[in-house]
């Protein structure tokens, strides 16, 4: 491993994670009684550094299967800081929003560019089964469909980060309570623009959906203040 990676490892057990097994990801990951006379670190720093390794979402541990390493994911420590952030000041979230709403506005293009069919037939499945619900006699608040179809939009993008921080809005934004707002304009606003969106990804008319994505982040920003 390159020494100046090797140097900004903050543990010896992270580092032997980054480093062990790179041809083959899904193996085991030795008890940690072999690690510590394998790396030279006591029991009971490895526990620790193990422990962060769990909060930051790069390994699992069962009592059949030991240790394993996960698929890479930036949002478990986009996550836990960001919660931390808000717990201090609930403004952090307008911040990380605001992040969000750049990032889903630069990376709009490539993003759309590589859904495929079945992505596109399930935007339109996400966008009637919402405006059913906005439309039955009892109206139901469709967050969870207003979750799926902005992640869905970019789930194709190779990029753990921008992926990370995306997942990590949504889970924010319910934690605040957003995903419980109950103005039927507002939610009917959105999701008219949301139609837009997807109209114009399944038509191929990406510069009309990038429109109606800008301009529906600043019903957000808007509805944050009516309910501070």
């Amino acid at each position: 491993m390159n020494k100046m990676l090797r140097g900004s490892q903050s543990s010896p057990f992270l580092e032997y994670l980054a480093s062990a097994g790179l041809n083959d990801p899904e193996e085991r990951i030795p008890a940690l009684n072999d690690l510590s006379k394998e790396l030279g670190v006591g029991l009971s720093v490895l526990r620790e550094q193990l422990e962060v390794a769990r909060a930051l979402g790069l390994v699992e541990v069962k009592p059949r299967t030991g240790i394993r390493r996960l698929p890479y994911s930036f949002f478990p420590a986009v996550q836990q800081s960001l919660s931390y952030a808000i717990r201090r000041s609930p403004l952090s979230f307008e911040a990380f929003a605001d992040l969000r709403n750049h990032l889903e506005a630069c990376y709009w293009d490539e993003a759309v560019r590589k859904l495929n069919d079945s992505d596109k037939a399930d935007l339109q499945t996400l966008i009637a089964r919402a405006l059913a619900k906005l439309n039955s006699p009892v109206v139901q608040i469709p967050h969870e469909d207003h979750r799926q179809l902005h992640l869905l939009i970019y789930r194709r993008l190779d990029n753990p980060f921008v992926l990370g921080i995306l997942e990590a809005y949504w889970d924010s934004y319910e934690a605040i309570g957003l995903n419980v707002y109950t103005d039927l304009s507002y939610l009917q606003e959105v999701w008219h623009y949301h139609q837009q969106m997807v109209d114009a990804i399944c038509s191929g008319n990406y510069a009309a959906g990038y429109t109606a994505l800008v301009t529906h982040k600043d019903l957000l920003f808007h509805r944050q203040g009516s309910i501070k």
